[in-house]
């Protein structure tokens, strides 16, 4: 799924982020505001990970995304 269209429907998509990563609050989420490199940076402080295990946490999610909204 196309990152630009994350952004877009970001509130949708929030309750999604939250569930992979609990850690993450709803005001930073709302912060974040679908940016991926926010996330990404928020993902890395809030579990102790380097940045290339938080873009690589954060496109296995992204390629989730895509999988769920396919039709069957």
């Amino acid at each position: 799924m196309n990152w630009d269209r994350i952004e877009g429907d970001w509130k949708q998509f929030k309750g999604n982020v939250q569930q992979q990563w609990g850690k993450i609050t709803d005001d930073q989420l709302d912060v974040i505001a679908g940016k991926r490199e926010h996330l990404a940076g928020r993902i890395q402080e809030a579990y102790g990970i380097s940045k290339d295990e938080a873009e690589k946490q954060l496109s296995a999610w992204q390629d989730s995304q895509e999988e769920s909204k396919r039709p069957l």
